[in-house]
């Protein structure tokens, strides 16, 4: 019984420390697809704003996702 509570423990834990994560990387990832584009086609800092704010909301899905399974 105290094997599966350990389990349990570690599983919650790995959850809680990828959350942060996962907001950092899709905010990261959406400014480095907007500074990119940005760059292709020259308008600066438009695509840079949109996608930004694209990867703040994809990682704000991510948490509110994990917290509802929780």
């Amino acid at each position: 019984m105290a094997d599966k509570e350990n389990k349990t423990f570690w599983k919650s834990i790995l959850e809680a420390s990828t959350a942060p994560l996962n907001l950092v990387a899709a905010t990261f990832i959406g400014f480095a697809m907007g500074y990119g584009l940005d760059s292709l086609f020259g308008t600066s800092p438009y695509l840079t704003i949109v996608f930004l704010i694209f990867g703040i909301i994809a990682g704000f899905r991510e948490l509110f996702k994990l917290a509802k399974k929780s």
